[in-house]
């Protein structure tokens, strides 16, 4: 019997020896030798299965299959996709990664660490000298005694940095223009009207652009800040996708629209339409009117659109009963950046009863509505965190002043 058959079925016979053994009856230094032990054999046996596996082609060809990893798939009944890593893995080990390969048959190395580290190297830029190949493997192979599969990817992005700077340099510039290019060629942002209230958007974004947005979100997510205000609000806690949603509209909320490009022939607008009689009380539905025929994106209670009206740029076209345009107003008027200045001077946090939302992080909310001709000054502005700028147009809630100038909320019954 050859050597290496010989061996597994040494390694089977012991492996059923103890396959009724209750390892519970171990004691705790037993158990955590038998635990890196057998990580030790696994590694071992795996390598030479790979081994194995380099060298049987004529398996393959002697029961008429395409290759290897199509027999084992067959007879092993594993995964076509794993047979073929596995091929590979084992070519690679076979061909061009002795130390690699030694250090998994010792067991220093195992399996997923030798994955990442055989990608790692298929990565290298041609034309690196054997030398240099060799050194980054054997640091690669070094790094792995300290390092799990998880940071050796990020080390075997980086393994031309450690063992050839100048080079690194240079190949890293060509791999970031290729990435770039690539990135701008692929990227793609998709809206779709569900037609239940909510819009699904879909993005494919260069780097670039996606730690921009992440860090424009950051600002209205700030953990210390919005778990302060769940524990105001008495709200429970939500989850860090919602925080985002929240934050990706208040960031548009934001956008000045007079510098964004001229559309139709005048700056980016909204478009408001709503009677005179819902622009007043806040109740009843508003309509839309982006300029983007079909774009699913209409309707909005008056209650928001009379939110809107405080901190974002609309137009609003008020009817009448009898659905004449009484006026097609400016954008909204802002509070001013002054005004938001002493604003943060005078209230310094939100100025609902209890919260303590930074006013750095609050929006200016006009106390008596814009739509009832509340105007945008001082004296008719308080800072409000977002949660209760919502609850100052949320028609199921009432708001008073308090003696400090507090702002109190009561839901109505």
């Amino acid at each position: 019997m050859h050597p290496v058959s010989a061996v597994a079925a040494s390694i089977s016979s012991s492996l059923k020896s103890v396959a009724d053994v209750n390892p519970t009856f171990m004691s705790t230094d037993e158990k955590a030798s038998a635990l890196l032990t057998l990580l030790e054999v696994e590694s071992r046996a795996a390598e030479l299965r790979l081994r194995v596996m380099a060298a049987a082609g004529d398996v393959a060809q002697g029961e008429g299959f395409r290759s290897i990893e199509t027999w084992l798939a067959h007879h092993g009944h594993v995964r076509r996709g794993d047979a073929a890593a596995d091929l590979r893995l084992a070519e690679a080990l076979d061909r061009d990664l002795p130390a690699l390969a030694g250090a998994l048959r010792e067991g220093r190395t195992n399996l997923p660490q030798a994955r990442v580290i055989a990608h790692a190297m298929a990565e290298l830029p041609d034309g690196i000298e054997q030398a240099v190949v060799a050194q980054a493997e054997a640091e690669l192979v070094r790094l792995s005694q300290e390092h799990d599969p998880r940071d050796l990817v990020a080390l075997g992005r980086r393994i031309l940095e450690l063992v050839d700077p100048d080079r690194f340099e240079q190949a890293e510039r060509r791999r970031l223009e290729q990435a770039e290019r690539y990135a701008v060629e692929r990227q793609r942002l998709r809206l779709r009207a569900v037609g239940d209230g909510t819009t699904r958007l879909s993005a494919l974004l260069p780097d670039a652009v996606a730690a921009r947005l992440a860090t424009y979100l950051h600002a209205f997510t700030n953990p210390r800040l919005t778990d302060s205000e769940d524990r105001t609000s008495g709200r429970r806690a939500v989850s860090h996708p919602r925080r985002l949603a929240e934050a990706f509209g208040q960031l548009l909320e934001t956008l000045d629209p007079r510098r964004l490009p001229i559309h139709g022939g005048d700056a980016t607008n909204l478009t408001v339409t709503i009677s005179f009689e819902a622009l007043r009380t806040g109740l009843g539905v508003a309509t839309l009117g982006s300029g983007v025929p079909g774009d699913g994106y209409d309707t909005i209670t008056a209650a928001q659109a009379r939110r809107l009206a405080c901190n974002a740029r609309i137009i609003p076209a008020v009817l009448g009963t009898d659905s004449e345009v009484l006026d097609l107003g400016r954008a909204s008027r802002l509070f001013s950046k002054a005004q938001r200045r002493a604003l943060l001077l005078r209230d310094t946090t939100c100025r609902a009863e209890g919260c303590d939302i930074p006013g750095t992080w609050a929006e200016a909310h006009h106390l008596v509505p814009w739509g009832e001709g509340g105007a945008s000054d001082l004296d008719n502005a308080a800072l409000l965190c977002s949660h209760h700028h919502h609850l100052a147009h949320d028609p199921g809630y009432d708001m008073s002043r308090m003696a400090n100038g507090d702002l109190r909320f009561h839901r109505r019954r």
